[in-house]
């Protein structure tokens, strides 16, 4: 499938059931692969201080747990998901547990991916807690490294809110 914009593409949520990527037009949107067991699983707290701060003005955070790296996120998407929730008290929505390098990589991280390589021009995901940044109209414009602290990223977000 080849889609035109990021709406289009179909994606689950931690359950299994679809998700419509399509409630998210017109907000602006960070989409990061998570894991419950990496040695930046804490940037569940800046990521969730991030959307508390912010959601009011239409920021919505996505998560997508990714196993890739290290065998960091060895659960179920559901439990990846409860536990962010239980340990960092994460609202923001978790979905499908996903790869985002490779064969199987989900059409939403090749799409990221096609609109903002990364340093050097690198496409490859490098780690979890690599982040991209959404606007209000649907463009990838900003896509920030696994050391990216979220918190180092508001005021980029705050400019496009």
């Amino acid at each position: 499938m080849t889609a035109t914009t990021l709406y289009e593409i179909p994606v689950n949520d931690k359950r299994g059931q679809p998700y419509d990527l399509a409630q998210l037009k017109g907000k602006v949107v960070v989409i990061v692969n998570v894991a419950s067991k990496c040695g930046f699983t804490p940037q569940y707290d800046g990521l969730e201080k991030l959307y508390q701060a912010h959601k009011d003005q239409g920021l919505v955070i996505v998560g997508f747990p990714c196993n890739q790296f290290g065998s960091q996120a060895p659960g179920s998407a559901e439990e990846e998901g409860e536990a962010c929730k239980l340990n960092f008290g994460v609202t923001f929505p978790i979905l499908q547990k996903v790869d985002v390098n490779g064969d199987d990589a989900h059409p939403v991280w090749e799409y990221l991916k096609e609109q903002k390589a990364g340093l050097l021009g690198l496409r490859r995901i490098k780690w979890n807690f690599e982040k991209f940044v959404i606007d209000r109209e649907g463009k990838v414009v900003g896509r920030y490294a696994s050391t990216t602290t979220p918190a180092s990223m508001e005021s980029d977000i705050k400019k496009l809110l």
